[in-house]
């Protein structure tokens, strides 16, 4: 009976921390665009699905949100979302923005270049790997292949 206890607390034990391991999404999220770019309403929608509350600002000059950001030149796309201490440029797909979340690297943000058909917000399947980036300062980085 005594070991049972103790297999129950040690079981009890590992799956707390492992719960507490996953740093769950911020609440809310700023997305900022381009008035004319439905995409990016799209991947707001993805984040709401994950409980996260996105205001869509689509009336500020994008390239300096970007150079605020930190958004290495030639690998941005169509839109530009804070979140949480983090920055996320484009389509990255939601398994890379949770990733960022559980792993909390010491970066600026993730990126995906351009708008890959079949990620979140772009209509299509997937027809090559997602190369997702960490950026600081306006230097990138690997951070997966999806």
């Amino acid at each position: 009976m005594k070991r049972n206890a103790t297999a129950l607390l040690v079981s009890g034990a590992l799956m707390f921390g492992a719960a507490t391991a996953q740093a769950a999404l911020p609440d809310e999220a700023t997305l900022y665009k381009n008035p004319q770019c439905g995409c990016c309403d799209e991947y707001a929608r993805h984040l709401e699905a994950l409980g996260v509350d996105v205001t869509i600002i689509d009336d500020v000059e994008l390239g300096d949100i970007k150079q605020q950001a930190g958004v290495p030149y030639g690998m941005g796309s169509c839109h530009t979302i804070e979140i949480g201490n983090y920055w996320i440029e484009g389509h990255v797909p939601m398994e890379a923005v949770e990733a960022l979340f559980e792993q909390q690297p010491d970066v600026d943000g993730i990126g995906l270049a351009g708008m890959p058909i079949g990620t979140p917000g772009m209509p299509g399947p997937q027809s090559e790997p997602y190369n997702v980036y960490l950026f600081s300062d306006q230097d990138a980085q690997p951070f997966m292949t999806l």
